[in-house]
């Protein structure tokens, strides 16, 4: 568009006026001034050391902290961001003296920074509540409402298997399952290869969206040396998608992870400096350490029996028996039935024992016979009645492990 005569003058001035001031702001050419030095300055950091009461605040807020090793009562509540009187009053509370590492309480604060509410998970899956009552505090527990969530997981295995499942933050007892479910296929120790694989279906157990636990391995995949293996939960077993049962009818060992401290046969004991057969197997072990039931069985005895000192004898399907001895604490009655895995009671050393360890004997038609190169006897098949329902179950579990495999793996490699 043209303006004509003057007009566009005034125009043309105008907008050239304004283009300077856009240009002015657009970049600043350098003068004098910009040749300038300018003043010297320097970062100064400083450690600002405030607890959670001394923040001003508007609001109730919540302060969450782990209870750590090495933690007393009032250094733990102090870094919870309680005050000295509250402190001095909960320090001497016997709800707190269940509250063992690793466990994670909340606080709840009212504005003005007074506690509300302090609660935590007990090992019992029970949910311990403080409040203020009066001038102190009231405590109840009751069952915890938690929530089950199915996770699956992968990886490839680069150096052992617990590293593998760290690096994808697969609980240490879901490796423990896993490693129990096909041990009876691969050596753990010896067998696995870089470039082994694994995809794991588990349950999850969560408390108000955090997760608390984690509880059953439901289905796994392991590919070892190129050869796929696969299980599937049912009932109190694991079984291949054919219905084949993976587990043998004893583990091999009563211990998740030992040493063995003295082998099945002659030895020097230990007590009496004389030579003589060791009729069992000998783990060393901290006091206190779990003991599992090898197989399924009735508890034919447990208490005290002279050199065993505290001691539990399994009588299983058939000729077999299984004897536990050494033990801190019996966690059985005799008559109860237990299933493999089962705990059933803690390494100690009472009787004849130089230290902490579990004597395990397997036996069979009462003859003492060596764990650990005895070819063990296979778990019972699934019953025919059953195959049908075990199937409807398999089937999800199997397509998560397809769709876990298929999804992550090319990731990972």
């Amino acid at each position: 568009m043209a303006f004509p005569g003057t007009l566009g003058r005034s125009i043309a001035v105008a907008l050239f006026a304004l283009f300077g001031v856009v240009a002015a702001f657009a970049t600043i050419a350098p003068g004098r001034e910009a040749a300038e030095p300018l003043p010297s300055t320097s970062l100064v950091v400083e450690p600002l050391s405030l607890q959670a009461r001394e923040v001003p605040l508007v609001g109730a807020y919540v302060q969450e902290e782990q209870f750590k090793r090495g933690d007393t009562l009032a250094s733990f509540l102090e870094r919870l961001g309680l005050d000295d009187s509250a402190i001095a009053l909960l320090a001497r509370s016997p709800a707190l003296r269940v509250l063992r590492p690793g466990s994670q309480v909340r606080a709840d604060f009212s504005g003005d920074g007074s506690p509300t509410a302090i609660s935590f998970l007990t090992g019992r899956d029970t949910l311990v509540k403080i409040q203020p009552q009066g001038d102190g505090f009231r405590a109840t527990e009751e069952q915890a409402s938690l929530e089950t969530r199915v996770t699956m997981k992968a990886n490839v295995i680069k150096s052992s298997l617990f590293a593998a499942t760290d690096d994808v933050g697969i609980p240490d007892s879901i490796a423990m399952q896993l490693a129990d479910v096909f041990g009876g296929d691969i050596d753990f120790h010896r067998d696995l290869r870089a470039g082994d694989h694994f995809t794991v279906v588990y349950e999850l157990y969560q408390l108000n969206g955090r997760a608390v636990r984690a509880g059953r391995l439901l289905a796994a995949e392991f590919v070892n040396k190129g050869r796929p293996l696969r299980a599937v939960r049912y009932g109190s077993s694991y079984y291949g998608p054919d219905g084949k049962n993976l587990r043998k009818a004893f583990l091999r060992s009563p211990l998740e992870f030992s040493r063995i401290s003295s082998g099945f046969g002659m030895r020097k004991h230990p007590i009496q400096k004389t030579w003589r057969t060791h009729q069992g197997t000998d783990y060393a072990a901290p006091t206190g350490t779990r003991v599992r039931a090898t197989g399924d069985a009735v508890v034919e005895f447990a208490g005290v029996k002279g050199g065993y000192g505290n001691v539990v004898i399994l009588r299983h399907n058939g000729q077999y028996s299984t004897v536990y001895a050494h033990l801190s604490r019996i966690g059985v009655r005799r008559g109860a039935r237990v299933t493999q895995s089962d705990i059933i009671g803690y390494v100690g050393q009472t009787g004849w024992a130089t230290g902490p360890h579990l004597h395990y004997e397997f036996r069979v038609a009462g003859q003492a016979r060596n764990p650990l190169t005895i070819a063990l006897p296979a778990a019972l098949p699934l019953p025919a009645s059953e195959v049908a329902s075990f199937k409807n179950e398999a089937a999800p579990l199997i397509s998560r492990l397809d769709l876990v495999a298929q999804g992550s793996l090319a990731q990972l490699e």
